[in-house]
């Protein structure tokens, strides 16, 4: 039987490249995400887009509004309703600013009730679903319709206008410390009369935290129960793996609150800011400046989300 002596023929190997998973994935989560902002990407092109430049081009015009056909005429006019807003105008820069100073304590004690509450609802007790949906509800009774009944309906104004003027000083939740402070000292410093003026709104600041709320509590889920059982292990108490673990965590989720917290303050139907657009818009019928007003206002409140973002975001932690 012949040997068989021929070498054997090279393989040739063929280098296939693996299709990565994490990009497959990203490509879909950002398909998806696309998918999902669709219709507002659509409705905003198709229905603001054009208001919003009118609306710019009315900011640096004299419009006249012609009764007779309808319409209105735009003459421009450059930086005069902006400098009348500004130099003139003794009201918009009072209240621009006294608004900044009502949106930072307003913000802070927001920020820290919910962060407060979405902490203790993310313990085991029972009623647990019911009590974070009772927390939640006054986001569903703040919007829509709800807000318009609440807002149109003469009766409820003036029944709670009555209330306040008859019984302004026993509505308060500090009004009997304060009286007691003020006997025993003459007056009430301004730090106490901040802190007193915050537990007496605490109605608002529990209506305004409803969102902030859901996004910490879904904040607080995504912590992994190895990490504090591994700390309790190592004997951290509470109060430390509160500051080491659940904290750090859950830090990117404040510049998310932050800047909600500060467009839903500046949007409020009670802005005094937003009252005096609408004021001017509706009685003064001077588009020009309500424009430039408004547009004011927007820049104001990008300035400030980009600051208030820069800052904060030094001393977020960010984890994969």
């Amino acid at each position: 039987m012949a040997e068989n002596n021929a070498a054997p023929e090279s393989i040739q190997v063929v280098n296939v490249p693996k299709r990565r998973r994490g990009s497959s994935m990203a490509k879909r989560n950002a398909i998806a995400g696309i998918l999902w902002t669709l219709p507002f990407t659509i409705g905003f092109v198709a229905f603001m887009l054009v208001p919003i430049f009118e609306s710019a081009y009315m900011a640096f015009s004299n419009v006249t509004i012609d009764i007779t056909h309808h319409s209105y005429v735009k003459e421009f006019i450059g930086l005069k309703n902006f400098d009348y807003i500004l130099n003139v105008d003794p009201m918009y820069k009072r209240q621009l600013f006294e608004s900044l100073g009502n949106m930072g304590l307003q913000i802070v004690a927001v920020l820290i009730f919910s962060y407060f509450v979405a902490f203790l609802l993310n313990q085991e007790f029972k009623g647990r679903a019911f009590v974070r949906a009772v927390f939640f509800l006054p986001v569903i009774l703040s919007s829509g319709i709800l807000v318009n009944l609440d807002t149109q309906n003469s009766l409820l104004k003036d029944m709670t206008q009555l209330i306040k003027e008859s019984n302004n000083a026993a509505s308060r939740i500090t009004g009997v410390l304060e009286d007691v402070l003020a006997s025993g000292n003459g007056q009430i410093s301004d730090l106490m009369q901040t802190i007193f003026d915050l537990v007496n709104s605490v109605y608002d600041i529990a209506i305004a935290s409803g969102i902030q709320i859901i996004i910490f509590l879904s904040g607080l889920q995504t912590i992994p129960a190895s990490m504090y059982e591994a700390s309790k292990m190592e004997g951290c108490t509470g109060w430390e793996s509160f500051w080491k673990i659940t904290f750090p965590m859950t830090s990117s989720l404040i510049i998310v609150n932050v800047v909600y917290s500060i467009i839903d303050f500046c949007t409020r139907s009670d802005n005094v800011v937003m009252s005096q657009v609408k004021a001017t818009m509706l009685q003064k019928m001077d588009y020009g400046q309500t424009s430039a007003m408004a547009w004011l206002y927007f820049a104001f409140i990008g300035v400030i989300v980009a600051l208030v973002t820069f800052i904060i975001s030094k001393w977020v932690y960010y984890y994969e």
